[in-house]
C-alpha cells in the first residue's frame, strides 16, 4: 500500500491509499479520483514524500484505510440520498435556476442539478454558494 498526498485543479489537498503506483496512475487517468471538497477530477500529486507500508505494517494501515474510506462513502452516499428526497432537481437549469433564486426573481428553496466546473466557478464567484456532490457509486465500488 501507498499513501499519496493529492491535489485537484482548485488547489484542495486530501490523502489517498493505492495498492502501488500503478494502481493510483490507472485511477487517476480513468478519473476515478475525485477530490472530496469541490469533486474535481483534475487530480495531481501533491509535493510530498510518499508513505509506503512494510508487509509486516500494511494489514493495520490498510485495514485502517479501507475502514476510513468505506465510512466517507457511506457519508457521501446518505448526503445525496437525503438531497435526492428533499431538493428540487433542476436538471441542467442548475446555473440559471440558482441565479435567479440568489437575486430573487423566484422563490427561495433547496435545488440541485447539473452544472459545468465553469458554471459552478461563475457562480462561486458570485457569492452563489454552491456545494458538488460526490458521483454515485458504481455497483462494483
Amino acid at each position: 500500500m501507498i499513501l499519496y498526498q493529492l491535489a485537484c485543479h482548485e488547489g484542495h489537498e486530501f490523502e489517498a491509499w493505492f495498492r502501488d503506483s500503478k494502481t493510483y496512475e490507472k485511477q487517476c487517468k480513468s478519473g476515478d479520483i475525485v477530490c472530496p471538497f469541490c469533486g474535481d477530477r483534475d487530480i495531481v500529486k501533491a509535493l510530498t514524500a510518499p508513505y509506503v507500508s512494510t508487509k509486516g505494517s500494511s494489514k493495520p494501515a490498510e485495514k485502517r484505510a479501507r475502514e476510513l474510506a468505506m465510512q466517507i462513502l457511506q457519508a457521501a452516499d446518505k448526503s445525496r440520498e437525503h438531497i435526492e428526497k428533499n431538493f428540487e432537481n433542476v436538471g441542467d437549469k442548475f446555473a440559471e435556476e440558482a441565479r435567479r433564486i440568489h437575486y430573487g426573481e423566484t422563490d427561495e428553496r433547496n435545488i440541485y442539478g447539473e452544472a459545468t466546473r465553469d458554471e459552478a466557478k461563475d457562480l462561486t464567484e458570485e457569492g452563489i454558494n454552491v456545494f458538488q456532490l460526490p458521483p454515485k457509486r458504481r455497483l462494483n465500488d
